[in-house]
C-alpha cells in the first residue's frame, strides 16, 4: 500500500512538473511574440494622424518621406510648426505635442526623416544633417510653407540647428528640446565605431535593450506603462522582415550623429532660439565606448544647456530640473505649457 501511495504521489508530481513546464514554455512563447513585427517602413503601426507621402529623388535614389500635416483645430494663428524627431523616436512620438499645438491654432508638420520610421530606408545613402535639412526644406516647399518655427528633439535638435544655419530665411523661431550634440563626443575622446561594427550591434536590438537604454538615460531610472508603446514602435521594426535594412540605416545615421557636430557653429544661429532642457537627462552617444573617466564627464545636460544658451546669440533657456531626455513624453502638461508660452512671445 505505501508503494502504491508513493507511485501515485510521484505520478502526481511528475504531472505537475510537466504542466508547469508547458505553462512556462507557453509564457516564454508569449513573451517572445509580445513585440509586434512591423515592416521596414513601420507598416502595421498606427500613426495618430493621417500619413502622407513626399516622393522625390536624392543621390540617385527614389525616396519617400512620410509626414503628418495637421491643420489647426482652433482658430488659425497663421503659423506653422515643424516637428523634427530624434534618432530613437518617430513623428508619431509627437502625438500629444501635435494635439496641443493644433488646439492652440498652429498648423503642424511632422515628418519622418529618410532612414527612419515610416520613410524610405535606402541601401546606399550619404547621410548628413545638411542632406536631411535639404530634404525637409524640399518638403516645406512642396507644401507651400516659406517660413516656419522649427522644433527639434534629441537628434532632431542637431538637425534643427543645421536647418537654421543652412536656411535662416525659412526659420522664424528655433526650439531645441534636449538636443543631443551639445558636446562634441569625438573631441572629448570617445573612440570612433565603424559602420560595420555599429551594424552588428544594431542587429541585436530588442524591446528589452531599447527599454533598458531609455529607462537609464531618458527617464532617470523611472518607467511608466505608456512608454511601452514607443519602445514597441522601434522594436517592431527590428522584429519585422526588413530588420537588416533598418539596422543598416540606423548604423549609417549613428555615424552621422557622431562625426558631424553642429555645436561649433552655434554662434552663427540667427533665429530666436528656445532651449528646453530636462536636467535629469544623461544621454551621451558613444559613452559606452569611452573610458570611465571620459564617460563620467559626458551628458551633463544642466551644464551643457546653460553653455549652449550662452553661445547661441538669441537664446532663451527653459529648464526642467526633475525631467529627463523627453519632457514632452514624461511631463506633457508642463512641457506644452512652457512651449506654448515661449512660442507666443518668441517672435
Amino acid at each position: 500500500m505505501p508503494r502504491v501511495t508513493s507511485t501515485l504521489v510521484f505520478a502526481t508530481l511528475l504531472a505537475a512538473l510537466v504542466n508547469a513546464s508547458a505553462s512556462a514554455q507557453e509564457t516564454s512563447a508569449q513573451g517572445a511574440t509580445a513585440t509586434p513585427a512591423y515592416g521596414a517602413q513601420l507598416e502595421g503601426f498606427d500613426y495618430p494622424y493621417p500619413v502622407q507621402r513626399f516622393d522625390f529623388t536624392s543621390q540617385g535614389e527614389n525616396l519617400s518621406m512620410a509626414y503628418m500635416d495637421v491643420p489647426p483645430k482652433a482658430a488659425a494663428n497663421g503659423r506653422t510648426i515643424v516637428l523634427l524627431h530624434g534618432k530613437n523616436f518617430c513623428g508619431a512620438t509627437w502625438e500629444r505635442t501635435i494635439a496641443a499645438l493644433s488646439e492652440a491654432g498652429y498648423r503642424v508638420v511632422a515628418p519622418d526623416q529618410i532612414g527612419f520610421c515610416a520613410s524610405s530606408k535606402p541601401e546606399r545613402y550619404q547621410f548628413s544633417f545638411n542632406q536631411l535639412a535639404a530634404n525637409s526644406r524640399a518638403l516645406l516647399e512642396k507644401l507651400g510653407i516659406s517660413r516656419a518655427t522649427i522644433v527639434g528633439h534629441s537628434m532632431g535638435g542637431m538637425l534643427a540647428a543645421r536647418f537654421a544655419l543652412a536656411y535662416p530665411g525659412t526659420v522664424e523661431q528655433l526650439v531645441l528640446v534636449n538636443p543631443i550634440g551639445l558636446e562634441d563626443w569625438q573631441a572629448a575622446g570617445v573612440p570612433y565605431q565603424s559602420v560595420d561594427a555599429a551594424y552588428q550591434g544594431e542587429l541585436k536590438t530588442s524591446f528589452a535593450s531599447i527599454k533598458a537604454y531609455q529607462q537609464k538615460f531618458y527617464y532617470h531610472g523611472n518607467w511608466k506603462p505608456e512608454y511601452d508603446l514607443w519602445v514597441a514602435m522601434l522594436a517592431g521594426m527590428y522584429a519585422g522582415p526588413g530588420k537588416e535594412r533598418v539596422a543598416w540605416n540606423q548604423a549609417l545615421t549613428s555615424d552621422m550623429v557622431f562625426t558631424q557636430p553642429v555645436i561649433h557653429e552655434f554662434g552663427r544661429i540667427t533665429a530666436p532660439t528656445v532651449l528646453i532642457i530636462g536636467g535629469m537627462d544623461r544621454t551621451a552617444p558613444g559613452a559606452n565606448r569611452a573610458s570611465p573617466e571620459i564617460a563620467g564627464r559626458l551628458g551633463n545636460y544642466p551644464e551643457l544647456g546653460r553653455a549652449a544658451a550662452r553661445t547661441i546669440p538669441r537664446a532663451t533657456l527653459v529648464e526642467f530640473p526633475d525631467y529627463g531626455h523627453s519632457p514632452q513624453v514624461e511631463a506633457p502638461e508642463a512641457f506644452h505649457a512652457a512651449l506654448l508660452r515661449e512660442l507666443s512671445k518668441g517672435l
